[in-house]
């Protein structure tokens, strides 16, 4: 790696970019064990809206990391899985989860220890 790796047209830069959006590596996580329909992936993922779990996949389906399946059954199912692509991010993902069980209490404490007004001291008696 160079010193100029993070620049804009850097490769790294373009991977930070696609685990940088909350839901794209949640989506991809979920997908983990083969494919799924959308509202199975939703009731799965959980707290994300039928809208943003649609512009995921699509974010996702565009960088080449999943396929989208439609199936000619009556009535029509879609459904979405990994491709070989986006089973390579399962591992960086699993690291980074990981890292967040190891980590994110010192990470919470550290942002209480911010958000904690210090206290103040009584004022001066004369």
């Amino acid at each position: 790696m160079t010193t100029d790796a993070f620049l804009a047209d850097c490769r790294a830069r373009l991977a930070f970019d696609l685990l940088s959006n909350t839901w794209n590596a949640v989506v991809l996580w979920a997908l983990r064990d083969g494919p799924m329909r959308p509202v199975d992936l939703r009731e799965r993922i959980g707290g994300i809206s039928s809208k943003v779990l649609t512009e995921t996949l699509r974010r996702l389906q565009f960088n080449g990391l999943v396929d989208r399946q439609a199936r000619p059954d009556a009535p029509s199912r879609v459904e979405y899985q990994l491709t070989v692509l986006g089973r390579t991010l399962l591992a960086p993902i699993d690291a980074v989860g990981a890292w967040a069980f190891e980590y994110g209490d010192d990470v919470m404490a550290a942002r209480e220890a911010v958000c904690t007004p210090a206290p103040q001291s009584p004022p001066p008696t004369r």
